[in-house]
């Protein structure tokens, strides 16, 4: 038995909770990793999991062995990272997973740029507004904004997005340009919503001006879960829009969206990278958090 490799299929089955995930994430068998956690155990005399036919838990002695082996699973990888940054730059592959709006105006545009500075990383970028399984699905780390809902995930906040109010011109001919954001929720104005990937549903958006606050929610005549897919929808005249102001500046350039209720201020948007607990960061997923702070300082400062 190679301990090195039982440890890990250990706590890869753990942090996913299915041996069939965990030799997914590790390319190998689901037998090899089953084999290596029951070779383990017979080696430690001890009962790590509990197998049912429709989960696995660990037991108590399996979690306080898993604090330790995810900690010496660290450390040996920064003992081989320190030996080796000297001498070599970042490599292998990198999977991302990224808001579809930021991938195609933000970070696709820069990564040339990336590329020249780190060539030998292989970067498998997922685009999608959609929940990503870190752990399961076998991803380095996920670009998101709002509130993260997993505590669970080590989060770094790169930026704040600011968010204003826009319509098309063929919206604001027919519908006429509100004067206040209770008008939004009138009978003669029409909202795209945004599906959040959380609640299944359009959420408002709290907007304030000097001491008045309302929350602002709309009528939605269209509502998508997808940031390119909102902002087709908005240009195509379909209902007021609340947006990033990267996402509307070369539309409003190009006289295909306008501001509106410009005295009005709603608050920003964070924008966290995340990547799962326990899990060491590699030199590959430092430098791709570095470069997305960096572009993030120049299209959503944070605030």
């Amino acid at each position: 038995m190679d301990r090195f490799d039982a440890m890990l299929a250990f706590a890869r089955v753990v942090e996913t909770g299915s041996f069939t995930k965990a030799a997914l994430t590790l390319h190998m068998s689901r037998t090899t990793a089953t084999q290596l956690v029951q070779q383990l155990e017979a080696r430690l005399r001890v009962k790590l999991l509990h197998r049912t036919t429709r989960r696995v838990q660990v037991t108590a002695d399996g979690a306080a062995y898993y604090e330790r082996v995810v900690r010496l699973l660290a450390e040996l990888d920064d003992a081989e990272t320190s030996l080796a940054s000297a001498s070599t730059a970042p490599r292998g592959r990198l999977r991302v997973d990224v808001p579809s709006p930021l991938a195609r105006l933000v970070l696709i545009p820069a990564l040339p740029a990336f590329h020249a500075q780190y060539p030998e990383i292989l970067l498998h970028l997922g685009v999608s507004d959609r929940p990503v399984d870190l752990i399961g699905d076998n991803v380095d780390c996920v670009v998101r904004g709002g509130t993260l809902t997993n505590p669970a995930l080590v989060a770094r906040h790169v930026g704040d997005l600011a968010l204003r109010v826009y319509a098309a011109p063929s919206y604001l001919q027919r519908a006429g340009t509100p004067d206040h954001p209770s008008a939004l929720q009138g009978p003669h104005h029409r909202t795209v919503g945004f599906l959040w990937a959380r609640t299944g549903r359009s959420l408002p958006f709290d907007m304030r001006r000097g001491t008045e606050r309302v929350q602002a929610q709309g009528h939605d005549i269209c509502a998508v879960d997808d940031g390119n897919a909102y902002l087709t929808a908005g240009l195509a005249g379909l209902g007021v829009l609340w947006l990033p102001d990267y996402m509307a500046r070369p539309h409003v350039a190009a006289g295909e969206l306008v501001p509106l209720l410009q005295d009005w201020t709603l608050d920003p948007m964070p924008l966290y990278v995340a990547y799962p607990p326990h899990r060491h960061v590699s030199a590959k997923v430092r430098v791709f958090i570095d470069w997305v702070v960096g572009l993030m300082a120049v299209h959503a400062p944070m605030k």
